[in-house]
């Protein structure tokens, strides 16, 4: 029998950084602070990216097959909570935020480490969230820095 509490409390001792996730279909942009992302392959480079289903984003990913992760430095706490609420309800998030179109078109945050642009090679369809294995096509170095963790916020997001 799963133990409830002791499932929730070792899952959210998963370790996770935090990225904003920016996506396109035509025209229009989006992004989104994900945290279930690793590293999956080194030849060729692959990134597992997780996606509620829900999500506008996921739908975006599902249209365009592309998508670019920018990286956060710790202490963005303020820029990872500004891009968890759903865009629906907040109009455009990128509106006060600097950024610049990759060669996939996915927005890139210019105050950032640096970021991965991904073209999606692998899809995995359980559960509330899909898993998009994506290529990565593109990355560039924007500074150096350390890498704000989930764990360092706060927040939760897993169990």
């Amino acid at each position: 029998m799963l133990d409830e509490q002791a499932k929730k409390t070792l899952l959210r001792k998963i370790p996770h950084g935090l990225y904003i996730c920016g996506v396109k279909d035509g025209e229009e942009v989006n992004g989104f602070t994900a945290s279930w992302v690793m590293q999956a392959s080194f030849t060729p480079p692959l990134v597992v990216n997780c996606v509620n289903t829900k999500s506008q984003s996921h739908a975006m990913i599902q249209s365009s097959g592309v998508f670019a992760l920018s990286i956060l430095e710790a202490g963005q706490k303020d820029l990872a909570q500004q891009f968890f609420k759903p865009q629906r309800r907040v109009g455009n998030k990128f509106e006060s935020v600097d950024f610049y179109l990759g060669e996939t078109g996915c927005p890139i945050i210019t105050d950032t480490l640096g970021y991965v642009e991904c073209q999606v090679v692998g899809v995995v369809e359980k559960g509330d969230h899909t898993v998009f294995v994506g290529e990565v096509i593109a990355a560039g170095i924007h500074r150096e820095g350390e890498p704000l963790l989930l764990e360092s916020t706060g927040w939760n997001y897993g169990g």
